[in-house]
C-alpha cells in the first residue's frame, strides 16, 4: 500500500473533490470548492517527493522529466480510482488528485434537466459540455455515456485524458481508449475512432484546431460525438470553435456547425444553501433552426436572447437557473449573485454585508449618472 493512500482514504471518506499535496504545507482537500487543511505537519520536499514517486511507473517519471507534469489515473487498493495530476514547482514537486467516484452516475442522480436525456438519443451530430475546470464536465459526460449504454445497441468509443469514470458494455459496447497509454493525442485517437465503425465518440478535450476541425467532421459524417470545451456560456463557446480557425477558413466551419451542432452546456457548480455540497447550474442553448441561422450568419451575439426565449425547447440561461435555485432555496443567494450576468434580479436575496454595501454603493453610483444625464 503507498503511503499516499491514506491521504486519498481521508478526502473520499470527507467527500471531497480533490486532494492537494505540496511542499511548504499540509496536505490540503478541496471541500466544496473550498481549501481545507488536514491535520497534519508542513510537507517538505523529500516527503512530497517520496509520496508521489510511489504511485509513477517509469513512462510517467521519464514524462514527467521532459515536459514537468504529467497526467495519469491511479487505483487505490480498496479506495477506488482517482485522477492525479504531478507537476513541478519552484519548491519541488506537487500533487492534486481527484476523486472519481465509484459508480458511474445517472441523469437523474445529477439533477440535470429532461432535456439532457434527450440529447442521448441523436443519431448523430455535436453536442459540447462546457465550463471551467472542476466544473463537472466529465461527470455530465459519463452520465450521458451510461444513458446511451443502457437504452441503445450502439458502438461507443471514448477517448480520455486520463480515463475516468469505467463503463461496463450494457446494451451497447464501450471501448475506452486513454491519451498516453493507447494513443499519443485525441486527434490521433479520432482519427482511429473513425475506422472503428463507432456510432458515439466521446472526446475528453477539444484543446486544438486539429481536434476540433476531426470532431466537426465526424459529427457531420453521421457519428454522435460528445466533447468538452473551457468555455462559459453558449455563446462563447461558438466564438472559441469558429475563432480556432483561420480567417479564410470561418465561414465554412460557421456553415458547419450550424447544420451539425445538436447543443452547449455550459455548467457552473454553485454552494448549496447549508454550504454542504454544490449544486450543477445549467445554461443550455438547444441549436434549432433559428439559432442555427444566428450562427451560420455569425450573429452569435444573439444567442443568450435565443437561449432566454428558447423554455419551450428545453433551452436555458444561467441566469434563469440560478434565479430558479435561489427562489426554490437550494443554492446560496450571495453565490449566486456573484456567479450571475445580470445581477440585478439577484439583489433582493442576498445576505452578506460585504454584497449589500457593495449593492448599495452601485445603486447610488446609478442614480448619480441618471441625474446628471437629465440635468
Amino acid at each position: 500500500m503507498a503511503r499516499i493512500d491514506a491521504f486519498l482514504q481521508l478526502g473520499r471518506e470527507q467527500g471531497c473533490s480533490d486532494i492537494h499535496l505540496t511542499v511548504g504545507l499540509p496536505p490540503l482537500l478541496r471541500m466544496d470548492g473550498e481549501l481545507v487543511p488536514v491535520k497534519y505537519r508542513e510537507l517538505d520536499a523529500r516527503e512530497t517527493e517520496s509520496l508521489v514517486s510511489e504511485i509513477l511507473e517509469p513512462h510517467l517519471r521519464e514524462e514527467l522529466q521532459q515536459r514537468g507534469s504529467v497526467d495519469f489515473s491511479y487505483r487505490a487498493e480498496g479506495l477506488g480510482r482517482f485522477r492525479v495530476n504531478v507537476y513541478r514547482q519552484n519548491r519541488g514537486l506537487a500533487a492534486v488528485c481527484r476523486v472519481i467516484p465509484q459508480a458511474v452516475p445517472r441523469l437523474t442522480d445529477l439533477g440535470l434537466p429532461a432535456v439532457v436525456a434527450s440529447f442521448t438519443t441523436l443519431g448523430s451530430g455535436l453536442i459540447l459540455v462546457t465550463g471551467g475546470t472542476g466544473t463537472g464536465k466529465s461527470t455530465t459526460l459519463a452520465a450521458m455515456i451510461a444513458e446511451i449504454n443502457e437504452t441503445r445497441n450502439v458502438n461507443i468509443i471514448t477517448l480520455e485524458d486520463p480515463v475516468e469514470f469505467q463503463h461496463e458494455s450494457k446494451k451497447s459496447l464501450v471501448l475506452q481508449r486513454e491519451i498516453g497509454t493507447h494513443l499519443d493525442t485525441f486527434s490521433a485517437g479520432l482519427r482511429s475512432a473513425l475506422r472503428q465503425d463507432p456510432d458515439v465518440i466521446l472526446v475528453g478535450e477539444l484543446r486544438d484546431p486539429e481536434t476540433i476541425a476531426l470532431a466537426v467532421e465526424a459529427s457531420e459524417t453521421g457519428h454522435l460525438v460528445l466533447g468538452t470545451l473551457h468555455t462559459r456560456g453558449a455563446h462563447q463557446t461558438i466564438h472559441r470553435i469558429v475563432d480556432a480557425f483561420p480567417t479564410e477558413a470561418q465561414s465554412q466551419i460557421r456553415h458547419t456547425l450550424a447544420e451539425n451542432l445538436k447543443a452547449v452546456i455550459s455548467q457552473e457548480l454553485v454552494r448549496t444553501v447549508d454550504g454542504r455540497g454544490r449544486r450543477v447550474v445549467l445554461e443550455i442553448l438547444v441549436v434549432t433552426t433559428a439559432v442555427a441561422q444566428l450562427i451560420r450568419e455569425g450573429k452569435t451575439h444573439q444567442i443568450p436572447s435565443a437561449i432566454a426565449t428558447g423554455r419551450r425547447v428545453g433551452m436555458q440561461a444561467l441566469d434563469q437557473a440560478l434565479l430558479s435555485l435561489v427562489r426554490s432555496g437550494d443554492i446560496d443567494p450571495d453565490e449566486a449573485y456573484l456567479r450571475a450576468l445580470d445581477k440585478a434580479e439577484f439583489a433582493q436575496f442576498i445576505t452578506r454585508p460585504e454584497l449589500q454595501k457593495m449593492v448599495e454603493t452601485q445603486g447610488t453610483r446609478a442614480q448619480a449618472v441618471a441625474t446628471e444625464e437629465g440635468a
